[in-house]
């Protein structure tokens, strides 16, 4: 485990960042006091899958169909 104080972890922030990367753990100060700890992101987003909600949001056939003048000229606005 390594401290830094926050002026030396503005100056270092780079080196810091790799280090809690590799495993370490790092924690930043403002004076004696500690305020954080530098961890990776160690879950990933998953995959979206192109069609997973297929079905489930119906286009009927009077979405196609044109639009009233009175809501034309609404969203002329």
């Amino acid at each position: 485990m390594s401290t830094y104080t926050l002026y030396n972890a503005k100056t270092h922030l780079s080196s810091l960042v790799e280090q809690a990367f590799a495993g370490e753990e790092v924690i930043i100060a403002k004076g004696k006091v500690p305020l954080v700890k530098l961890v990776p992101i160690t879950e990933s987003r998953p995959q979206r899958r192109f069609g997973a909600m297929k079905g489930q949001a119906p286009v009927t056939e009077a979405f196609f169909e044109a639009l009233p003048d009175d809501e034309l000229d609404a969203w002329a606005q």
